[in-house]
């Protein structure tokens, strides 16, 4: 547990530091990539777009610590242009439209959808505003990108839920519930924890979920307990704690004795609680102030016509473009152990969200007071 906030703590401090998961080489190589000619003088108008807002994290999060993070660097006088896309690909193609029409010296963009994204982030780019993707890595000519360590996210997942079956891993089946084929993320979390279960835990079903909607997940859910049958089900792998919902929701409505263990991601306040419940076994916690400073300071950058060299020091390749300059944050696993560490913390939540009535006595069991 300790060990765990020793290491957040380094990487709030160094988040320019990358892992080598997500290391192609040193921005420098990247040339001209994450260099814009103009040098932009006075007030700055960047543009941030969001891609849903049923994950609680990017309004209560995400956004706010962007934008002052923003005006720290830029100035107060600096204006951010908001969008949320509430998970339809289509409506963000027409925000980075109308932001393109404003004339944004500089766009933030967490794509909804990272292959149809591409044609808009062009518009953008033609148009001499770069585009920096955040926590997606978007297709196009992006010109930076930020996001956790992704593939380690789906370790930590395999790994956290191979611990706590122990020996019940080879006296039953698991479910895998990942995420969207629409954001890449995904595909990663997916590989990151397969490189962990394989071998070591039968994949009974497994499911690509549409949107990473809960309720979808929870029909999944619902399927893979008919064709299984409760008594093989030993754990479940969820790719984030949206789907943790619902598929908790499932398990329970199936009547099952005792809840097999359950992952989740992105530390969600229902998450949290649930695990304080013991319905919900571990979230990833990914620092979220590390990963909104790294946009922030790359928008501002490329806004102002300086680049990235000193802030992005490692690369990663999309489908569609090579050694795009990046800054590559750590994620951590949250169990029970480690709520207590991060309460009240920037990026986190304070005790009187989690300990509400309701949890008033998980709380004190948890020594949350």
């Amino acid at each position: 547990m300790n060990s765990h906030l020793r290491r957040a703590g380094v990487a709030m401090a160094a988040v320019s530091m990358a892992t080598a998961l997500a290391a192609c080489g040193s921005a420098k190589e990247a040339g001209d990539n994450g260099e814009q000619k103009k040098d932009k003088k006075g007030p700055l108008t960047i543009g941030l777009l969001l891609p849903e807002n049923q994950t609680a994290r990017y309004e209560r999060f995400d956004k706010p610590l962007i934008e002052k993070k923003i005006k720290e660097l830029a100035g107060a006088d600096t204006v951010v242009l908001y969008e949320n896309a509430k998970q339809d690909a289509s409506v963000q193609q027409q925000q980075v439209d109308t932001m393109i029409t404003k004339k944004v010296d500089a766009l933030i963009v967490d794509a909804v959808d990272a292959k149809s994204i591409a044609s808009s982030v062009k518009k953008a780019n033609d148009k001499g505003i770069p585009v920096v993707a955040y926590d997606r890595l978007a297709e196009g000519p992006v010109k930076a990108y930020t996001s956790v360590d992704n593939e380690r996210v789906g370790k930590i997942q395999g790994e956290s839920l191979l611990k706590e079956l122990g020996d019940n891993a080879s006296k039953g089946k698991i479910v895998m519930m990942n995420g969207a084929i629409t954001d890449p993320n995904a595909k990663m979390y997916k590989d990151g924890a397969h490189s962990v279960l394989d071998g070591k835990v039968e994949v009974g079903k497994e499911y690509d979920t549409k949107e990473w909607k809960p309720e979808n997940a929870n029909e999944n859910m619902k399927g893979a307990i008919s064709s299984l049958g409760k008594d093989n089900i030993v754990g479940v792998y969820s790719a984030n704690d949206g789907m943790a919902g619902g598929i908790i929701t499932a398990l329970k409505s199936a009547g099952f004795d005792k809840l097999p263990p359950v992952t989740g991601q992105d530390a969600e306040l229902s998450a949290v609680q649930r695990i304080l419940s013991d319905e919900q076994f571990m979230s990833v916690y990914k620092p979220y102030k590390p990963e909104a400073d790294a946009a922030a300071e790359l928008a501002v950058a490329l806004a102002q016509g300086k680049g990235t060299d000193a802030v992005a020091k490692t690369t990663v390749d999309s489908g569609t473009q090579k050694k795009i300059p990046a800054i590559i944050v750590t994620p951590f696993a949250l169990t029970k152990a480690d709520i207590g560490q991060y309460v009240g913390k920037e990026g986190f939540f304070t005790l009187n969200e989690i300990c509400t009535e309701k949890y008033k006595a998980q709380c004190d069991q948890a020594g949350l007071k």
